[in-house]
């Protein structure tokens, strides 16, 4: 092959490339143009769907992700109308097929960060629990001190900070103590058997008459339980008017207190654990018989 005729077939070649880029002008044009009133139009429509987001979702980083999300997702229609403008759509159905494969790949690698990110989703639009809440997760209890996409830290009455993956916090039951703004506390205690049950009902009930930190809307009541083998028990249960740790921890020593003061001045006993000793039975000695 000489030069000349080399030369002949570049310039063939190019020239029919000039002669698509001048009939694809038109396209190219209206293709710009679709991208930039496209990519102002996605702008506004997205911070408009997140401001009604915001209304419902009082979460900023899930405003702020919806907000991206929507944003990419306008964008990749945009861009995808100028591809077809320019006919280039099979081109894109193509990588867009490839990306579905490769994503699907990626969501069995990275499940459980998937799972803990979609219950993040769902806990900040349900709103089981706030920051500053006291709640129970699983085995653990303390307050609330973050809420990620991907977990919840709480900060135990122990001191130590738990980080509980999102997964388990949406799946396991949550007990939320400061959901109504105040907490019970049950005392359990008992009594000798010799003792009047109406008169150490009233002793115990007046001896926690106007205790602080008690809710004055809720009455403290006591309940007897059972016959146990040294004692006849029974439970006294007081409403905190505060969910908070130390006021819970305060009115149960307050209440021990003075119980155990008013016990004390009208002779009331608090039996110990008592046990017969039977030296009579088959095989052994009574002991009236034992040598000293």
């Amino acid at each position: 092959m000489d030069i000349n005729h080399a030369s002949k077939l570049i310039l063939d070649k190019l020239t029919l490339w000039l002669r698509d880029l001048v009939r694809l002008l038109p396209n190219i044009a209206l293709a710009a143009l679709i991208l930039v009133v496209g990519f102002f139009v996605a702008k506004k429509l997205s911070n408009a769907l997140k401001n009604v987001l915001r209304r419902f979702i009082h979460n900023q980083t899930l405003d702020n992700l919806f907000g991206s999300l929507i944003y990419i997702f306008l964008l990749g229609i945009v861009i995808f109308i100028a591809l077809s403008v320019l006919k280039l759509d099979k081109a894109v159905t193509s990588i867009l097929a490839g990306a579905g494969i490769v994503g699907l790949a990626l969501a069995f690698a990275f499940q459980d960060i998937a799972a803990n990110f979609m219950s993040g989703i769902f806990l900040s639009v349900r709103r089981p629990l706030y920051v500053g809440d006291i709640v129970r997760i699983k085995d653990f209890m303390g307050k609330v001190e973050e809420i990620n996409l991907r977990d919840t830290i709480l900060r135990t009455f122990q001191g130590p900070m738990v980080i509980v993956p999102n997964k388990d916090v949406f799946q396991n039951p949550i007990e939320n103590f400061s959901m109504l703004g105040k907490r019970r506390f049950d005392l359990n205690i008992g009594i000798s058997y010799g003792e009047d049950l109406e008169k150490v009902k009233s002793i115990t009930l007046d001896a926690l008459t106007d205790m602080p930190g008690l809710c004055p809307d809720l009455e403290t009541t006591m309940f007897y339980q059972e016959f146990a083998d040294s004692s006849i028990n029974f439970v006294i249960r007081l409403w905190v008017n505060s969910p908070e740790q130390p006021a819970y921890l305060q009115v149960g020593s307050d209440a021990i207190m003075r119980i155990k003061k008013a016990y004390d001045a009208n002779d009331i006993m608090i039996p110990f654990p008592i046990r017969t000793l039977d030296f009579g039975i088959k095989g052994g000695v009574p002991l009236s018989e034992m040598k000293p």
